[in-house]
């Protein structure tokens, strides 16, 4: 389609090797790079959720990380009724195989603030899902838009469930806990006192509370003594 090849024009035209290369270092398994940096991708996600984005998430393909992203940024910024939004979302999150694109998606998806609870309730089932990068999405999603009064407790007890053992699960839940831990550190220490995660995610949580400037000096020489072996 003629959109289609202006798109890609564009993209190409703000492209270089040097950021194509540096992307992929840092994003194993993603696809193809044109190599245009995020925030150009925002740009233009931000126009193209003001125009017709649902014919753009229907025939966009899959080819390169940019049109993943895109997605995913254009998922965050389209304004239209919650449920069509979820409908959407439903058919691109199992597309999801860099963590890149999963947290475009999570921390664009702002909506989630004004629909929280039918929010969560759409996002409980992808949390029971055996599959690193969904579990990777209901642990930045929850990091992003649901750390408050109301959910910090409910945020704590499903970071206990989500036990995929793959890399970028396990980032996004310490990821999550540790951010919680600044936000809520009553909470979010009750919990760590005696939560369910593995070693090595637990351990990462305390890692990356002590190299959060929200959590205090006290707190980190604390928490570092409480590593497990």
């Amino acid at each position: 389609m003629e959109w289609r090849t202006e798109l890609e024009g564009r993209l190409r035209a703000l492209a270089t090797e040097r950021q194509a290369k540096f992307s992929a270092s840092l994003i194993p398994d993603c696809k193809p790079m044109i190599g245009v940096k995020l925030p150009e991708l925002r740009k233009i996600a931000k126009e193209i959720a003001k125009e017709d984005y649902r014919a753009f998430l229907e025939e966009c393909p899959d080819t390169y990380f940019e049109y993943e992203t895109l997605k995913a940024y254009v998922l965050g910024y389209a304004k239209d009724d919650i449920e069509v939004l979820l409908s959407y979302a439903d058919r691109f999150l199992p597309k999801i195989k860099d963590w890149s694109v999963s947290d475009s998606f999570c921390q664009s998806f702002s909506v989630a603030k004004k629909h929280r609870e039918r929010v969560w309730e759409w996002l409980m089932p992808y949390a029971k899902q055996e599959e690193e990068f969904l579990q990777r999405v209901a642990a930045v999603l929850m990091m992003s838009h649901f750390l408050t009064e109301e959910y910090i407790d409910r945020v704590l007890a499903v970071l206990d469930t989500l036990q995929y053992d793959g890399y970028y699960t396990k980032m996004g839940v310490a990821w999550c806990a540790a951010t919680a831990y600044a936000k809520f550190p009553e909470q979010t220490a009750r919990y760590l006192e005696n939560n369910k995660l593995r070693d090595w995610t637990y351990n990462k949580t305390i890692q990356k509370m002590c190299e959060s400037y929200r959590v205090s000096e006290e707190d980190k020489a604390y928490w570092k003594q409480r590593k497990r072996k």
